[in-house]
């Protein structure tokens, strides 16, 4: 089968290769794909940034989201059945779905949205869970409180704004000139540009209960946005965790996505109700890849990337 791949860590390492088209196991199936995204975690695995935390075998295909339509189905696999349209979250280390076929734990799959083109379901699964976890898992986030999004103009941050707002919190969104729009319509009540972390930014609203960080963020500026939360409140980051402060009772953790299937229904279910919309940056295809990595490696990327299977 055709698929993208590389076979070292580095920059300049993806290319078209021919494998074998592989065989679905036991509670496994085989994907035909319709598309997968971008995300920055495949950058981190490519560049060897994340080898100690999520090592691969090569050659490895990159594409930890997937949406496509069942193709085989393996052994103990009983909800699943042939030409089913389906999206999930691939492991971290196994191959991904920027490949004609890829094989899924069934466990890690659901139904795709039928609201939106299957290709475009792969913008959901990696950004959606992450959002989720991030506000009302680990940061617990409860109708009425106040939130700050940190970059809200992103992929995550797409999701993050309208799922706050749909709980019911009050959400204050930094974003871009060209994002405030699309954020603003999303349910943010508040809009403000990209803070000045240098010191301590006056943002009309703070402290917050939850700060939720979706940028890269150094140590000193990371600080600055903790200073942000309320007592008691929580700093939770996508990148960096931060420095909790004790003594006002904030803490501060980094979210780490998995995989969840169960959850990722509900996430497809509000899309289908109109509740949560999917948000598409633009569509590329398998060669323009390399360049979309670039683009994330130089700190360019803007918007969800679909990669559609070609």
């Amino acid at each position: 089968m055709r698929a993208i791949a590389f076979d070292r860590y580095g920059e300049d390492v993806l290319e078209r290769v021919e494998l074998d088209r592989p065989v679905p196991g036991t509670d496994e199936v085989l994907i035909r794909v319709a598309a997968t995204s971008f995300n920055p975690v495949d950058a981190g695995i490519r560049g060897g940034w994340l080898s100690e935390i999520f090592p691969v075998a090569f050659p490895h295909v990159p594409g930890v989201d997937v949406a496509g339509t069942v193709a085989e189905i393996g052994t103990g696999v009983a909800d699943l059945r042939v030409g089913d349209p389906v999206v999930g979250m691939l492991p971290m280390t196994a191959n991904g779905a920027a490949a004609e076929f890829v094989v899924a734990p069934a466990e890690s799959l659901t139904a795709a949205p039928t609201s939106v083109p299957l290709a475009d379901a792969a913008a959901l699964p990696v950004v959606g869970l992450t959002a989720w976890q991030s506000l009302f898992e680990i940061g617990g986030l409860r109708a009425g409180q106040t939130v700050l999004v940190n970059g809200a103009g992103g992929a995550v941050g797409d999701y993050a704004v309208q799922l706050a707002h749909r709980a019911g919190a009050h959400v204050t969104a930094t974003a871009s000139e060209r994002s405030a729009a699309r954020v603003r319509a999303h349910g943010a009540d508040r809009v403000v540009g990209h803070l000045d972390l240098s010191g301590t930014p006056a943002v009309d609203g703070a402290p917050f209960d939850l700060v939720l960080n979706l940028v890269s963020t150094s140590p000193e500026e990371t600080a600055a946005l903790v200073g942000l939360v309320a007592d008691g409140g929580m700093h939770v980051g996508t990148m960096i965790a931060g420095d909790p402060d004790p003594a006002r009772g904030v803490t501060a953790t980094r979210v780490f996505v998995r995989s969840d299937a169960g959850l990722l229904a509900d996430l497809v279910r509000q899309v289908d109700d109109g509740s949560l919309t999917v948000e598409v940056g633009r569509r590329v295809t398998w060669d323009d890849l390399a360049a979309v990595h670039a683009d994330s490696d130089a700190g360019r990327t803007s918007g969800k990337v679909v990669v559609l299977a070609a």
